[in-house]
C-alpha cells in the first residue's frame, strides 16, 4: 500500500504579503504595489498546487480502480485478487523471508491463477471476518484466515465448500502438571485463547472465562510468560509451535479437540462468481492432487483417512 505525504511550505508567505502590502501603503510606490501583486499570486499558484496534489494522492491510494477477471468474476482492484487475512496464522498465513505465505495462500493463488490475476495479501483485523466489514466496504474480494464456518458468520458473508477439517489444541506447560481442559478446570489453571476464534467460543462453552489475545503470536507468549498455564486454539497451530525446539520443551500437546469444525473461504453475500471460482479451484485441486502437495508442505502429514 503507497502512502504518500503532503508538506505544503508557505506558511510565511502569508505575513510577507501583508508587510509588503503595508509598505505599499505608505510609499504608494508602483514597484512595492507590483511586489505585492507577485505576493499573492505566489499564494494563489501555491493553494492551486496544493490542491492539485491532494487531488493526485488521493487518486494514486485507490489502485488502478475496480475490474473483472476471466468470467467475468468482479474484483476490487483490477489484475489483482485481493485477499484480506490476519497475520501471523501459521501454517496458513505468516511472513517468511519477507512474503506473506502459507496453505491458505497457496490455495488462494490457485484461484488466481485460474481467474488470470495476481493475489494481493492485506493484513486485517480478524474481528472484523465475523460481520464482513472489509468485503462489504470493496477493500478486500475474499477473506482466507484459517476461519471456521459457523452459522453466525453465514449470516453476514457466503462461504465456500470446507477446504479443512479443524481441531482445537490444548497445549499446556509442562510445569503445570495438567493435560486436559476438565485438569485445567479442577486445578483452577488460566486458560487462554485468542479473541473472537472458535477456540475461545469452545472455551467459554465449556465453562471457561478465558483469557483473550489479540493474535496467535499474543496466545504464545501470554503462555510463555506465565499469564496462563494453557491455551487452547486451532491443533495445526500448535503443530507449528511443536516444531520449534524451545516451545517443545516447555510446552506439551495435552488433548486434541474434536470439534467438527471446518474452514472455508468466505466472500461478500451474493458473489455467485467469485465463490463458484473458489469452489471450482478447491474442488479440481483435491480431485489432481495439488491439494495433499499443499497440504504436507505447509501443514504436515496428510490424515490417516486420507494417506
Amino acid at each position: 500500500m503507497e502512502v504518500i505525504v503532503l508538506r505544503v511550505i508557505g506558511h510565511r508567505s502569508r505575513f510577507d504579503a501583508g508587510r509588503t502590502t503595508r509598505t505599499a501603503r505608505t510609499a504608494r510606490t508602483t514597484r512595492n504595489t507590483r511586489s505585492a501583486r507577485s505576493a499573492r499570486s505566489a499564494r494563489t499558484a501555491l493553494a492551486a498546487l496544493a490542491a492539485g496534489a491532494l487531488l493526485t494522492a488521493g487518486c494514486s491510494t485507490s489502485g488502478e480502480g475496480s475490474g473483472e477477471a476471466a468470467g467475468g468474476v468482479p474484483v476490487v482492484e483490477k489484475g489483482k485478487l485481493t485477499t484480506c487475512t490476519h497475520l501471523p496464522y501459521p501454517p496458513f498465513q505468516f511472513e517468511q523471508d519477507g512474503k506473506v505465505v502459507g496453505f491458505d495462500v497457496a490455495l488462494i493463488d490457485l484461484v488466481a491463477k485460474k481467474l488470470g490475476v495476481e493475489q494481493k495479501v492485506l493484513d486485517t483485523p480478524f474481528e472484523n471476518f465475523k460481520t464482513g466489514a472489509f468485503l462489504n466496504s470493496g477493500e478486500c474480494d475474499l477473506a482466507a484466515a484459517g476461519m471456521t464456518i459457523t452459522d453466525e458468520r453465514k449470516k453476514n458473508v457466503d462461504f465456500s465448500v470446507p477446504y479443512f477439517d479443524a481441531t482445537q489444541g490444548l497445549l499446556v506447560s509442562r510445569k503445570s502438571g495438567v493435560k486436559t481442559l476438565a485438569e485445567v478446570k479442577a486445578g483452577k489453571k488460566k486458560l487462554g485463547a485468542q479473541a473472537e476464534t472458535t477456540g475461545e467460543s469452545y472455551a467459554k462453552g465449556q465453562g471457561f472465562d478465558p483469557v483473550a489475545f489479540e493474535s496467535s503470536d499474543a496466545v504464545l507468549n501470554g503462555l510463555r510468560t506465565g499469564q496462563v498455564d494453557a491455551v487452547v486454539i486451532d491443533y495445526p497451530v500448535v503443530q507449528g509451535w511443536l516444531k520449534d525446539k524451545a516451545t517443545a520443551d516447555a510446552f506439551v500437546l495435552g488433548e486434541n479437540i474434536d470439534t467438527g469444525e471446518q474452514y472455508g473461504i468466505s466472500v461478500k453475500k451474493g458473489n455467485d462468481k467469485l465463490l463458484a471460482a473458489i469452489d471450482k479451484a478447491i474442488k479440481e485441486a483435491r480431485a489432481d492432487g495439488t491439494y495433499d502437495k499443499l497440504f504436507q508442505q505447509w501443514i504436515g502429514p496428510l490424515p490417516q483417512a486420507r494417506s
